[in-house]
């Protein structure tokens, strides 16, 4: 039989162990699109990366023979067009002030190309393939090879320069927004929502009513472009042979 006072002792180490343990983090925030517009986009582009720069779209496709990149308004014909000597395979794409770099997929080297004419400056060679890419507030590069890994790299000479591990694969074109990597999973119509610092997901958005809406059959034919709209918390959404492009905002979702 226990004591008055060994109960309460067991009682206070019971109370001071639960108010000594460390908070766990809570889980990702739910989240939805509300299609605030839609905007004409090219069926024909097979979209890898989209990134604004000021009022300029820039849209990076891919395939064989067939990619490109554009730059000019949104849901407008563009002003600027560079096409990719076959057999390269344009993916992501990301606008640092006066040039820009964009990624090859399985051809092993990034592009770095002047921003306003598109000309290509030089090639840098990384290791594995190219899939999204963004860059955060200083210049720093966040690049996905559809794994789980988000890559860091130099802005200038693209050397890798750290990584952290979201623990979910398939990401692919990237948009980063502050401390935060906006991820499309590739297949799908979901978005993640990425703390960059930890490679921690805040957040999961469910887009797939998009793809839904644009009415295509193709398996490929899915989710593939972010890019977030300067001054706004919205986004412009669109997907590899869309016909229209979404301007959304991430909302939560219903219980």
């Amino acid at each position: 039989m226990r004591t008055p006072i060994v109960t309460a002792l067991l009682l206070a180490s019971l109370l001071g162990g639960c108010a000594g343990a460390p908070a766990q983090p809570a889980g990702p925030d739910r989240l939805t699109v509300e299609v605030v517009a839609t905007l004409p986009h090219d069926p024909a582009a097979f979209t890898e990366g989209l990134e604004f720069a000021g009022d300029t779209l820039y849209e990076s496709t891919g395939l064989a023979g067939k990619s490109t990149l554009t730059a000019g308004p949104a849901g407008g014909p563009p002003r600027t067009t560079a096409t990719l000597p076959s057999p390269l395979f344009g993916e992501g794409v990301t606008v640092l002030g006066p040039t820009l770099w964009q990624l090859t997929w399985q051809d092993g080297f990034a592009i770095e190309r002047d921003s306003a004419t598109l000309a290509e400056l030089r090639r840098v060679p990384f290791e594995g393939e190219g899939w999204g890419l963004c860059h955060q507030d200083g210049g720093r590069l966040v690049m996905s090879n559809g794994s789980s890994k988000l890559t860091f790299r130099d802005p200038r000479t693209f050397a890798v320069t750290g990584s952290v591990d979201v623990g979910r694969d398939q990401l692919n074109e990237l948009e980063c927004v502050g401390g935060d990597v906006y991820a499309n999973v590739w297949h799908t119509g979901t978005v993640l929502r990425i703390d960059a610092a930890t490679g921690r997901v805040t957040g999961t958005v469910d887009a797939g009513q998009l793809r839904a809406r644009v009415n295509v059959t193709d398996p490929e034919a899915v989710l593939n472009g972010i890019a977030a709209v300067p001054g706004t918390g919205d986004f412009l959404l669109t997907g590899k042979q869309w016909p229209v492009t979404f301007r959304v905002r991430f909302v939560p979702a219903r219980p």
